[in-house]
């Protein structure tokens, strides 16, 4: 299948080695030092583009955690428009680390991963040059996503930014109970620039 630019563009944004150094550095007691990885994977490949995502302290890069799927593809109700649809691993143990041995990824198949069917983001896009585009993705529906794992029920407010320059994310854990958010960006996005890109690794 044939991708629009502005879908092509949004994945070549995300897909890559990031970290948020100089932000940890700048304001350490509320943002910890963390490596995030977005690795493209041969997923859904008849009309979206696929990114294994995981991250990891500075001090525990061996221990990566959160890891996800994000399917990335046009939004089927507005045509023009893209969205992302978050999949969680139904053995994560199984491809953990996979951020930095993609070998991992390459034999995971769709019957390996959840579907969340609350977590899907809308994504706007603004032309902010001829070549270039800002993206934003929030909640279609204004809530948090909702999963349960392990018999516990989780619910992450989620978000992200994306430019040529840095991607933006706005993950918060809520709790279900009070409904406040108790973990992630709590003061505003973590503001990560990238390190090395993997955008080679999409299959365009």
């Amino acid at each position: 299948m044939t991708h629009s630019a502005e879908l092509i563009t949004l994945a070549r944004y995300m897909a890559g080695e990031f970290d948020n150094r100089q932000q940890a550095i700048a304001d350490p007691a509320w943002y910890v030092h963390l490596h995030l990885w977005l690795r493209p994977v041969p997923l859904f490949t008849e009309d979206s583009l696929t990114l294994f995502a995981e991250q990891a302290n500075i001090v525990n890069l061996d221990q990566p955690y959160r890891p996800r799927i994000l399917r990335l593809y046009p939004n089927p109700t507005e045509p023009g428009s893209l969205q992302v649809q978050f999949y969680m691993l139904k053995n994560p143990d199984a491809i953990r680390g996979a951020g930095r041995n993609p070998e991992l990824l390459k034999q995971l198949t769709t019957a390996q991963i959840e579907f969340l069917p609350g977590c899907t983001l809308r994504v706007k896009q603004r032309l902010v040059s001829p070549n270039a585009y800002e993206f934003s993705a929030f909640s279609a529906t204004n809530t948090p996503c909702s999963f349960s794992y392990q018999g516990k029920d989780y619910q992450i407010s989620l978000g992200f930014e994306a430019t040529p320059e840095e991607f933006r994310t706005y993950d918060k854990g809520i709790d279900p109970a009070t409904g406040k958010a108790t973990w992630g960006a709590l003061l505003g996005p973590f503001r990560f620039t990238k390190r090395q890109d993997f955008a080679d690794e999409l299959p365009l």
